[in-house]
Protein backbone atom coordinates (compact mmCIF):
# COMPACT_ATOMS: atom_id res chain seq x y z
CA UNK A 1 0.00 0.00 0.00
CA UNK A 2 2.82 2.37 0.80
CA UNK A 3 4.47 1.48 -2.50
CA UNK A 4 1.31 2.46 -4.40
CA UNK A 5 1.10 5.79 -2.58
CA UNK A 6 4.73 6.59 -3.35
CA UNK A 7 4.24 5.72 -7.02
CA UNK A 8 1.15 7.87 -7.19
CA UNK A 9 2.94 10.84 -5.63
CA UNK A 10 5.88 10.41 -8.00
CA UNK A 11 3.55 10.34 -11.00
CA UNK A 12 1.72 13.50 -9.86
CA UNK A 13 5.05 15.33 -9.32
CA UNK A 14 6.28 14.26 -12.76
CA UNK A 15 3.14 15.56 -14.44
CA UNK A 16 3.39 18.87 -12.54
CA UNK A 17 7.03 19.38 -13.53
CA UNK A 18 6.23 18.57 -17.15
CA UNK A 19 3.45 21.22 -17.13
CA UNK A 20 5.78 23.79 -15.64
CA UNK A 21 8.43 23.04 -18.26
CA UNK A 22 5.92 23.33 -21.09
CA UNK A 23 4.62 26.63 -19.66
CA UNK A 24 8.16 27.96 -19.56
CA UNK A 25 8.56 27.10 -23.25
CA UNK A 26 5.46 29.12 -24.27
CA UNK A 27 6.07 32.62 -25.78
CA UNK A 28 5.64 35.46 -23.34
CA UNK A 29 2.63 37.78 -23.73
CA UNK A 30 3.68 41.09 -25.34
CA UNK A 31 4.07 44.07 -23.04
CA UNK A 32 2.31 47.22 -24.23
CA UNK A 33 3.56 50.69 -23.27
CA UNK A 34 1.25 53.68 -23.12
CA UNK A 35 1.79 56.13 -25.96
CA UNK A 36 3.52 59.34 -24.85
CA UNK A 37 1.22 62.27 -24.19
CA UNK A 38 1.78 64.95 -26.81
CA UNK A 39 1.18 68.48 -25.57
CA UNK A 40 -1.21 70.41 -27.84
CA UNK A 41 0.39 73.20 -29.80
CA UNK A 42 -0.69 76.81 -29.22
CA UNK A 43 -0.17 79.61 -31.72
CA UNK A 44 2.38 82.13 -30.50
CA UNK A 45 1.13 85.74 -30.77
CA UNK A 46 4.14 87.28 -29.05
CA UNK A 47 6.62 89.43 -30.93
CA UNK A 48 6.99 92.44 -33.21
CA UNK A 49 4.87 92.66 -36.34
CA UNK A 50 4.71 94.83 -39.43
CA UNK A 51 1.81 95.01 -41.87
CA UNK A 52 -0.42 96.80 -44.34
CA UNK A 53 -4.11 97.67 -44.35
CA UNK A 54 -6.70 98.99 -46.75
CA UNK A 55 -10.41 99.66 -46.73
CA UNK A 56 -13.06 102.34 -46.51
CA UNK A 57 -13.68 105.29 -44.22
CA UNK A 58 -16.63 107.58 -43.74
CA UNK A 59 -17.12 110.68 -41.65
CA UNK A 60 -19.84 112.89 -40.27
CA UNK A 61 -18.81 116.53 -40.37
CA UNK A 62 -20.67 119.39 -38.72
CA UNK A 63 -20.06 123.11 -39.28
CA UNK A 64 -21.35 126.07 -37.28
CA UNK A 65 -20.45 129.66 -38.10
CA UNK A 66 -19.78 131.35 -34.78
CA UNK A 67 -18.70 134.84 -35.91
CA UNK A 68 -18.73 137.03 -39.01
CA UNK A 69 -16.41 140.05 -39.04
CA UNK A 70 -15.68 139.25 -35.41
CA UNK A 71 -19.32 139.61 -34.38
CA UNK A 72 -20.40 136.52 -32.49
CA UNK A 73 -23.46 134.45 -33.22
CA UNK A 74 -24.48 130.87 -33.99
CA UNK A 75 -25.31 130.09 -37.58
CA UNK A 76 -25.76 126.32 -37.85
CA UNK A 77 -24.70 124.88 -41.18
CA UNK A 78 -25.68 121.33 -40.23
CA UNK A 79 -23.91 118.00 -40.65
CA UNK A 80 -23.19 115.75 -43.61
CA UNK A 81 -21.76 112.24 -43.98
CA UNK A 82 -19.38 111.22 -46.75
CA UNK A 83 -16.83 108.49 -47.39
CA UNK A 84 -13.71 107.47 -49.28
CA UNK A 85 -10.87 104.99 -49.49
CA UNK A 86 -8.08 104.35 -47.00
CA UNK A 87 -4.73 102.57 -47.31
CA UNK A 88 -1.77 102.42 -44.97
CA UNK A 89 0.35 100.34 -42.63
CA UNK A 90 0.88 99.40 -39.00
CA UNK A 91 3.69 98.33 -36.70
CA UNK A 92 3.36 96.92 -33.22
CA UNK A 93 4.40 94.51 -30.51
CA UNK A 94 2.36 91.87 -28.67
CA UNK A 95 3.09 89.66 -25.69
CA UNK A 96 1.02 86.67 -24.65
CA UNK A 97 0.18 85.33 -21.19
CA UNK A 98 -1.84 82.13 -21.53
CA UNK A 99 -4.76 83.00 -23.78
CA UNK A 100 -4.55 86.74 -23.05
CA UNK A 101 -2.68 88.92 -25.50
CA UNK A 102 -1.52 92.48 -24.83
CA UNK A 103 -0.16 94.88 -27.41
CA UNK A 104 0.89 98.35 -28.53
CA UNK A 105 0.45 99.59 -32.10
CA UNK A 106 1.02 102.62 -34.32
CA UNK A 107 -0.97 102.90 -37.54
CA UNK A 108 -0.90 105.45 -40.34
CA UNK A 109 -3.31 105.74 -43.27
CA UNK A 110 -3.74 107.91 -46.31
CA UNK A 111 -7.44 108.65 -46.76
CA UNK A 112 -9.60 110.39 -49.30
CA UNK A 113 -12.70 111.22 -47.27
CA UNK A 114 -14.24 114.26 -48.98
CA UNK A 115 -17.20 116.27 -47.74
CA UNK A 116 -19.01 119.17 -49.39
CA UNK A 117 -22.15 121.18 -48.64
CA UNK A 118 -23.72 124.42 -49.78
CA UNK A 119 -24.00 127.01 -47.01
CA UNK A 120 -27.46 127.32 -45.51
CA UNK A 121 -26.81 130.94 -44.55
CA UNK A 122 -25.40 132.00 -47.90
CA UNK A 123 -25.99 129.53 -50.80
CA UNK A 124 -23.44 131.44 -52.86
CA UNK A 125 -20.75 129.75 -50.71
CA UNK A 126 -19.89 126.06 -50.41
CA UNK A 127 -17.97 124.42 -47.57
CA UNK A 128 -15.54 121.68 -48.62
CA UNK A 129 -13.22 119.53 -46.56
CA UNK A 130 -10.95 116.52 -47.07
CA UNK A 131 -9.69 114.18 -44.37
CA UNK A 132 -6.48 113.08 -46.09
CA UNK A 133 -4.53 111.35 -43.35
CA UNK A 134 -5.04 109.46 -40.08
CA UNK A 135 -2.71 108.24 -37.37
CA UNK A 136 -3.67 105.86 -34.54
CA UNK A 137 -1.63 105.16 -31.40
CA UNK A 138 -3.34 102.44 -29.41
CA UNK A 139 -3.11 99.75 -26.78
CA UNK A 140 -4.67 96.32 -27.38
CA UNK A 141 -6.27 93.65 -25.24
CA UNK A 142 -6.98 90.34 -26.94
CA UNK A 143 -8.12 86.78 -26.28
CA UNK A 144 -6.48 84.02 -28.32
CA UNK A 145 -8.12 80.77 -29.31
CA UNK A 146 -5.03 79.17 -30.84
CA UNK A 147 -4.70 80.70 -34.35
CA UNK A 148 -7.71 83.01 -33.83
CA UNK A 149 -7.37 86.32 -31.97
CA UNK A 150 -10.21 88.61 -30.92
CA UNK A 151 -9.18 92.02 -29.58
CA UNK A 152 -10.29 95.51 -28.59
CA UNK A 153 -8.14 98.62 -28.85
CA UNK A 154 -8.18 102.24 -27.77
CA UNK A 155 -5.99 105.32 -27.61
CA UNK A 156 -5.21 108.56 -29.42
CA UNK A 157 -5.92 109.55 -33.02
CA UNK A 158 -4.61 112.38 -35.16
CA UNK A 159 -6.06 113.58 -38.45
CA UNK A 160 -4.79 115.82 -41.24
CA UNK A 161 -7.67 117.82 -42.69
CA UNK A 162 -8.05 120.72 -45.06
CA UNK A 163 -11.06 123.01 -44.98
CA UNK A 164 -12.17 125.61 -47.48
CA UNK A 165 -14.95 127.98 -48.44
CA UNK A 166 -15.63 128.22 -52.18
CA UNK A 167 -17.85 130.22 -54.50
CA UNK A 168 -20.71 127.86 -55.34
CA UNK A 169 -21.17 129.02 -58.94
CA UNK A 170 -17.55 129.55 -59.97
CA UNK A 171 -15.75 127.10 -57.71
CA UNK A 172 -13.12 129.68 -56.81
CA UNK A 173 -11.65 129.65 -53.32
CA UNK A 174 -12.62 132.24 -50.75
CA UNK A 175 -10.75 130.90 -47.71
CA UNK A 176 -8.61 127.85 -47.11
CA UNK A 177 -6.75 126.20 -44.20
CA UNK A 178 -4.93 122.98 -43.30
CA UNK A 179 -5.29 121.60 -39.81
CA UNK A 180 -3.80 118.73 -37.78
CA UNK A 181 -6.24 117.70 -35.08
CA UNK A 182 -6.07 115.20 -32.22
CA UNK A 183 -8.84 113.07 -30.78
CA UNK A 184 -9.56 109.57 -29.50
CA UNK A 185 -10.17 106.16 -31.04
CA UNK A 186 -11.73 102.85 -29.99
CA UNK A 187 -11.85 99.74 -32.12
CA UNK A 188 -12.44 96.00 -32.35
CA UNK A 189 -10.82 93.39 -34.55
CA UNK A 190 -10.33 89.74 -35.47
CA UNK A 191 -7.05 88.25 -36.67
CA UNK A 192 -6.15 84.75 -37.86
CA UNK A 193 -2.68 83.22 -38.12
CA UNK A 194 -2.59 81.12 -41.28
CA UNK A 195 1.16 80.43 -40.92
CA UNK A 196 3.48 80.76 -37.91
CA UNK A 197 4.47 84.26 -39.08
CA UNK A 198 1.67 85.54 -41.35
CA UNK A 199 -1.72 86.74 -40.12
CA UNK A 200 -4.77 88.27 -41.78
CA UNK A 201 -7.62 90.15 -40.14
CA UNK A 202 -10.39 92.71 -40.21
CA UNK A 203 -10.77 95.77 -37.97
CA UNK A 204 -13.29 98.52 -37.26
CA UNK A 205 -12.28 101.82 -35.64
CA UNK A 206 -14.32 104.81 -34.50
CA UNK A 207 -12.47 108.12 -34.24
CA UNK A 208 -13.84 111.21 -32.55
CA UNK A 209 -12.51 114.71 -32.10
CA UNK A 210 -13.44 117.64 -29.93
CA UNK A 211 -14.79 120.77 -31.57
CA UNK A 212 -12.22 122.97 -33.24
CA UNK A 213 -12.66 126.67 -33.95
CA UNK A 214 -10.85 128.54 -36.74
CA UNK A 215 -11.02 132.07 -38.15
CA UNK A 216 -10.42 132.68 -41.86
CA UNK A 217 -9.74 136.02 -43.48
CA UNK A 218 -11.90 136.55 -46.57
CA UNK A 219 -10.45 139.45 -48.58
CA UNK A 220 -12.35 138.33 -51.67
CA UNK A 221 -15.63 139.06 -49.84
CA UNK A 222 -14.49 142.45 -48.50
CA UNK A 223 -15.67 144.94 -47.56
CA UNK A 224 -18.93 143.16 -46.70
CA UNK A 225 -17.23 140.18 -45.02
CA UNK A 226 -13.60 140.34 -43.94
CA UNK A 227 -13.43 137.26 -41.70
CA UNK A 228 -15.44 134.13 -40.87
CA UNK A 229 -15.09 132.05 -37.71
CA UNK A 230 -16.34 128.46 -37.88
CA UNK A 231 -16.60 125.67 -35.36
CA UNK A 232 -16.08 122.26 -37.03
CA UNK A 233 -16.33 118.70 -35.76
CA UNK A 234 -15.51 115.53 -37.69
CA UNK A 235 -16.11 111.99 -36.45
CA UNK A 236 -14.72 109.19 -38.62
CA UNK A 237 -15.30 105.46 -39.05
CA UNK A 238 -12.67 103.17 -40.54
CA UNK A 239 -13.16 99.57 -41.73
CA UNK A 240 -10.01 97.86 -42.98
CA UNK A 241 -8.60 94.49 -43.99
CA UNK A 242 -5.15 93.84 -42.55
CA UNK A 243 -2.21 91.54 -43.20
CA UNK A 244 0.75 91.29 -40.81
CA UNK A 245 4.14 89.60 -40.76
CA UNK A 246 5.04 88.56 -37.21
CA UNK A 247 8.69 88.31 -36.20
CA UNK A 248 7.96 86.07 -33.20
CA UNK A 249 8.98 82.40 -32.86
CA UNK A 250 7.10 79.26 -33.92
CA UNK A 251 4.08 77.72 -32.23
CA UNK A 252 4.72 76.59 -28.68
CA UNK A 253 3.49 73.66 -26.62
CA UNK A 254 0.54 74.31 -24.35
CA UNK A 255 0.78 72.41 -21.06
Amino acid sequence: MKKISLLTAAAVMSISLTGVARAADLPQAPTYKAAPIVAPMMYNWSGFYLGANGGYGWSNQCVDLTAINGIGGIFAEGCKSAGGGAIGGQIGYRWQAGQWVFGLEAQGDWTNIRNSRVSLQNPANTFKSTLNGLGLFTGQLGYAMNEALFYVKGGAAVGSQNFGIYNTALGTGIAYADRTRWGGVVGVGFEYGFTPNWTVGIEYDYLWRVNDSNTWLTPSLAPAITSITANTRTDANLLTLRVNYKFGGPVVAKY
